[in-house]
C-alpha cells in the first residue's frame, strides 16, 4: 500500500454517490507498501479501503481479483469484501484509474513472527489452496518467474551501491530459469504474502489483505515466497534463515494439505525464484521511483542477502535442519 493518486472531498461525495454504503465521512491515506495508493475510509460506524490501482495491476484484470476476494469471503477465507456499486460491479473511475472499495479487516500485522504464529499461517494458506482448486478463476501470473524479462530490463543500474549486482542478478536469472520445476500441483495462490499483509488479533490470525498479487501458480511456490518473506530473521544488518520457523509454517501447511516428494525437492529452486522477484522489483522501486511519491521504498539488498542464502543450499532438509 502507498499514496501515489491524491483525493479530496469532491472525490468521496463521488464515491458516497457510487456505492451502497454507509455515507463516508473521513479519509486519510495509508503509507506503508510500495504497490497501489490506499486510503482508510471512515463512516458513522464502520471502516473501508479504498484502493486506486497503479503500476503493474492491468484493468482488464481487476475483475478477478474482486471475484477471488469475494468467492474466498464465501469459504470462510478471512479476507477483504469487495463493496458492490449501486449499479451492480465493483469498479469505479477515480483521477482516470481504476479504485475499488473493500471492506476493513480487523486486526493488524506484527514486527515479527513467533513460531506459532507461522504455523497457523501455513495451516490458513493450505486452506486457501483448497478453496481456489474449487474456484473457476483464472489468471497468468505477471511476476512469475519465466515473465520477468521485461522487469529485469526496466531496471536502472545507476546507485554506487549495485555496481556489480547486473551480472550477478542476470546470472542467477538464467540458471533459475533454467531449473524451473515442471508440472508441480497448482491454483490459484496469494503471491505475495509478506508480513505486513497478514492480520493478527490478541495474537491470533485474524485474516490476510492485498490480493493484487493473486494468480495461477504452483502451491509450493506460494510457500517459497512465505519462506522468503516470512523465516528470515533480522539480526543487526544481516538476514539469518530461522529454520525452526520453515518447519513449523511447513507443518501448519501439512495439517490439512499433504505436500508431495517432488514439491518439496523443488522447495530451493522455487526459494530462489522467489527472491530474484523480489529483489528485481526493489531494485526496480528503488530506481524508477519518483521522489514526489509518499512512499517508503523497501531496501533490495535483503533480498540479494536472501538470494545468496539460497544459493549455498540445496535440498529440502536444508531448510529445516
Amino acid at each position: 500500500m502507498a499514496v501515489y493518486t491524491k483525493i479530496s472531498k469532491k472525490d468521496i461525495s463521488y464515491i458516497n454517490r457510487k456505492f451502497d454504503i454507509e455515507k463516508i465521512l473521513e479519509f486519510k491515506g495509508i503509507k506503508q507498501g510500495i504497490e497501489n495508493t490506499n486510503y482508510l475510509l471512515k463512516s458513522k460506524s464502520k471502516k473501508f479501503i479504498l484502493t486506486i490501482f497503479e503500476k503493474r495491476v492491468s484493468k482488464k484484470e481487476l475483475p478477478f481479483f474482486m471475484n477471488l476476494m469475494d468467492k474466498l469471503n464465501k469459504s470462510k477465507i478471512n479476507c477483504p469484501k469487495p463493496q458492490m456499486k449501486k449499479d451492480g460491479g465493483y469498479l469505479i473511475n477515480l483521477k482516470n484509474k481504476a479504485a475499488c472499495i473493500v471492506s476493513f479487516l480487523n486486526g493488524k500485522d506484527k514486527k515479527s513472527l513467533n513460531i506459532k504464529n507461522c504455523y497457523d499461517i501455513g495451516k490458513m494458506i493450505a486452506e486457501m489452496h483448497q478453496s481456489t482448486k474449487k474456484i473457476n478463476l483464472t489468471r497468468k501470473n505477471s511476476m512469475g518467474v519465466k515473465n520477468l524479462n521485461p522487469l529485469l530490463k526496466s531496471i536502472r543500474f545507476k546507485s554506487r551501491k549495485f555496481i556489480n549486482v547486473e551480472k550477478f542478478l542476470k546470472n542467477n536469472f538464467k540458471d533459475i530459469k533454467t531449473k524451473w520445476p515442471k508440472n508441480l500441483p497448482n491454483g490459484v495462490i496469494h503471491g505475495d504474502l509478506f508480513i505486513d499483509n497478514i492480520f493478527f488479533k490478541n495474537n491470533r490470525l485474524s485474516g490476510v489483505i492485498d490480493f493484487y498479487f493473486a494468480a495461477n501458480d504452483y502451491f509450493m511456490y506460494e510457500i517459497a515466497i512465505c519462506v522468503n518473506a516470512l523465516c528470515f530473521d533480522k539480526k543487526k544488518s544481516e538476514f539469518v534463515l530461522n529454520k525452526k520457523k520453515v518447519k513449523n509454517l511447513i507443518k501448519g501447511y501439512e495439517k490439512i494439505r499433504k505436500i508431495l516428494i517432488k514439491e518439496k525437492k523443488s522447495l530451493n529452486i522455487l526459494c530462489r525464484g522467489a527472491a530474484i522477484r523480489y529483489f528485481m522489483t526493489r531494485l526496480y522501486d528503488y530506481s524508477n521511483t519518483p521522489k514526489t511519491a509518499l512512499i517508503k521504498i523497501k531496501d533490495p539488498r535483503e533480498y540479494y542477502q536472501k538470494l545468496v542464502i539460497h544459493n549455498n543450499l540445496r535440498t529440502y532438509k536444508d531448510y529445516l535442519d
